[in-house]
């Protein structure tokens, strides 16, 4: 079939043929009678091929999962999509940047968007003209579109999700550059122009999708990069889309989908509103109310989560994502990680060594403190220059960190060194086989349905990046004074994410888990140019961010392979929603930080506030350690942390053992899935994430994914995915209900049942060192 003739069907035209043509088109689709019978000998082929398990995927939640059929002639880039789109687009990111300030901060994902987007394309389908436009072409022939080309169809649902998710990396709900906004104006009380925190958000957003492009062929194309997140999506469309035969005894998917979905709505009325203690059930709290070690060991948020548990789905997917949709090898290594953190590391140190001091400050906090164990004010050590004031710094002395903080730093250390070894012996030699294999290899029947669709050319991607860099170079020169980063520091940020994207790539794309850029970053700007905040934390989020955003990038298109999504369209909803959805996010910060009195200063705020942004209090206290005051007098020998730095080379050195154990004993299957990347970096979301978001999610995870997967396969193939996102989209719809109806409102009830911030374990944040005094704690 001509490239053209699947162009316009991409875009929702049919080619009106002219009258010099000579052979008669077929209705619907516009396609000639030869191009027909190619069609139907491919798919014959296809059907062939499709009898090897092999051929289609090697990778059996992909065979379980993927359909292996596809109808080209559907029209995707509709006025509907383009309506639904953008206003999904505009929804989540005003929703997602407005909950991003709160104590509990609200994702609503991309799966409220699916939920909600299909009947309001069947009702588009129902109530939109038929009537066809004609547009004029050269030669006498022309285009024909209409605003309804029939039934609202999967792909358009895929492409509304897509555009709706745009701009969020992994679907953390905002763009990540808004944390430097923020921290200017609301932590350090300076300021930042409109123009300028636009400029950084949209530069940091895109300038990722270029070299992503180029890398397609490495991580979407090959079978066995599989991006386990995407699977949860395809399931859903099937499900809301197929229909199922009726005379089955089982439940349809849709029906179980809305059962789960009602249930989970209902549900989260009592964690969320009624009975937040159910949150942290901390039962060793209540045990022991007046012991300050009870209740580090028990506290599930501010403690080791001993005994606690939850019954708020919100808590077990809040900061990993769902369990369900991660399988469960790498479940696995997050447990083994966790439980060496957590429950060997933090033990020790704490209570056996007294590591850096470590019973002076609370055991989990992502507070900053002076030697004797009062919070550090940083305010008095910045001047008038946005930059150290080493006078004020040298009297009131070196930052410290709970023992919880600094380990995960030690360990974000290791993980961002093991990734480059592990992919380098367990994928060095593949990536260079793919390479080879883009050329003359077999391709997958999902990648043989992906090539009747027209590519995208490179120079799109070449271009983009172009501009994008050219644009991030008149933001670090002309306004410099307010970003602080020079241009030599442009380019090497965006060389460091240049090189890490494809291995970080092959992990997400085989684990379902992303190590992150953002501690290297921090790292070695520091190092270069400390006593500046700012410049530190633009250098994180042009070498971090932009490689995130690679990744979200190649795993929607490794969805929309699977869904058989044409690129330019995949392409173009992309790069659109990325730069709506930045717009808005920056709207949205300037609104509030300019509305809200005191918004995250929690010294300043009224009690019970929910504007104490704990997120973005981390994204400070990394300014300040990593750009105010600098590695060196934090890891280096002016600071206390200095030994962490040998966790790099262990990282490195990890996954060469791991490789020799496995030549050394081959048939040992299980050896491969020891994936360090991701077990040093198990713990990479803590803090904010508790330890209790941790148990609960390896729990749930290792009950779906490894038992019910083993004895309920069918089960699990048939509703696994589905009940993922109907437990998403339930806590959505009523996180968003109970804001706007009652927190808006300030109606509220007050008993036992509701808690407090420390959910009864008041006493877990006190040091227990000798002589420390800390407001609410007991003296030792």
């Amino acid at each position: 079939m001509h490239p053209s003739s699947h162009l316009s069907q991409d875009l929702g035209f049919r080619p009106r043929i002219s009258q010099r043509t000579s052979e008669p088109a077929m209705g619907g689709g516009g396609v000639a009678s030869a191009e027909a019978a190619e069609t139907e000998a491919a798919e014959a082929e296809d059907e062939k091929v499709a009898e090897d398990p092999d051929e289609i995927s090697p990778i059996e939640q992909v065979r379980l999962t993927v359909t292996t059929t596809d109808d080209p002639a559907l029209p995707v880039w509709t006025f509907r999509m383009w309506l639904l789109g953008l206003a999904s687009v505009c929804l989540l990111s005003f929703l997602n940047q407005f909950f991003s300030y709160r104590t509990e901060p609200l994702v609503i994902t991309q799966i409220t968007v699916q939920v909600a987007a299909l009947p309001l394309g069947h009702f588009l389908a129902r109530a939109l003209p038929t009537q066809k436009f004609r547009l004029p072409g050269l030669m006498g022939g022309g285009w024909e579109f209409s605003l309804n080309p029939g039934p609202f169809n999967m792909k358009e649902h895929v492409l509304v999700s897509i555009f709706a998710n745009a701009g969020s990396a992994f679907g953390n709900g905002s763009a990540y550059a808004v944390g430097i906004v923020n921290i200017i104006k609301a932590f350090y009380k300076r300021n930042i122009s409109f123009v300028a925190a636009w400029l950084l958000i949209i530069t940091t957003q895109v300038l990722g999708y270029g070299w992503a492009g180029l890398m397609r062929k490495y991580v979407v194309e090959p079978s066995h990069m599989w991006w386990p997140n995407t699977l949860v999506q395809v399931s859903l469309f099937r499900a809301l889309h197929e229909k199922e035969d009726s005379q089955s005894r089982s439940i349809s998917r849709a029906k179980f989908f809305v059962i789960a979905l009602i249930c989970s709505f209902a549900w989260y009325t009592i964690p969320g509103y009624l009975f937040p203690t159910l949150t942290s059930i901390s039962w060793i709290c209540w045990c022991f109310s007046k012991s300050v070690t009870a209740q580090q060991l028990g506290s599930g948020l501010h403690g080791l989560a001993v005994g606690a548990f939850t019954l708020d789905w919100a808590t077990v997917a809040s900061f990993l994502g769902s369990p369900l949709v991660s399988p469960f090898f790498a479940i696995f290594n997050i447990f083994i990680g966790f439980v060496i953190y957590v429950y060997v590391a933090i033990p020790v140190a704490y209570w056996g060594l007294d590591l850096f001091n470590a019973k002076t400050f609370p055991i989990f906090s992502r507070k900053l403190f002076t030697d004797n164990g009062q919070l550090y004010d940083i305010s008095a050590i910045v001047n008038d220059r946005f930059e150290i004031d080493m006078v004020a710094y040298e009297k009131r002395g070196k930052i410290n960190l709970s023992m919880f903080f600094s380990l995960t730093y030690g360990f974000g250390f290791a993980a961002i060194a093991a990734t480059l070894s592990h992919v380098f012996f367990f994928y060095g030699r593949e990536i260079h086989e793919r390479f080879r294999a883009s050329y003359v290899g077999k391709p997958d029947i999902h990648t043989r349905l992906m090539r009747k669709y027209e590519d995208i050319p490179g120079w799109w991607f070449h271009l983009l990046l172009a501009l994008t860099f050219a644009v991030s170079v008149i933001l670090c020169t002309v306004l410099k004074d307010q970003v602080q980063l020079p241009v030599w520091g442009l380019v090497f940020a965006c060389g460091m994410a240049f090189i890490f994207t494809l291995p970080i790539s092959i992990i997400t794309a085989t684990t379902n888990q992303t190590p992150g850029l953002n501690i290297i970053t921090e790292y070695m700007m520091g190092l270069i140019q400390p006593g500046k905040p700012i410049a530190n934390v633009c250098f994180k989020v042009y070498g971090y961010m932009s490689m995130s955003q690679a990744v979200t990038f190649l795993s929607d298109f490794k969805l929309g392979h699977y869904m058989k999504i044409p690129p330019k369209s995949m392409f173009l909803v992309q790069l659109i929603g990325t730069i709506v959805a930045a717009t808005i996010n920056v709207g949205v910060a300037f609104w509030l930080l300019g509305s809200i009195e005191n918004i995250c200063d929690t010294s300043r705020l009224p009690p019970n506030s929910p504007w104490t942004c704990p997120g973005y209090e981390v994204f400070f206290d990394a300014s300040v350690i990593w750009g105010l005051v600098g590695p060196r007098r934090i890891f280096g020998k002016e600071g206390h942390y200095g030994s962490l730095n040998w966790f790099f080379l262990a990282g490195a050195l990890g996954p060469f053992f791991v490789w020799l154990l496995h030549k050394a004993f081959p048939k040992q299957s299980w050896i491969p899935l020891i994936n360090l990347p991701v077990l040093f970096g198990a713990t990479g979301s803590m803090p904010p994430a508790s330890p209790l978001n941790y148990t609960s999610w390896i729990a749930v995870g290792t009950l779906f994914n490894f038992f019910v997967y083993r004895y309920r396969k069918r089960w699990w193939e048939r509703y696994n995915y589905i009940l993922s996102a109907a437990l998403d989209a339930g806590v959505a719809f009523m996180g968003v209900l109970l804001y706007f109806a009652l927190d808006m409102g300030n109606t509220t009830i007050n008993w036992w049942g509701t808690g407090d911030e420390h959910m009864h374990c008041p006493l877990a944040e006190c040091p227990t060192a000798q002589g420390v005094q800390f407001k609410g704690c007991p003296v030792f």
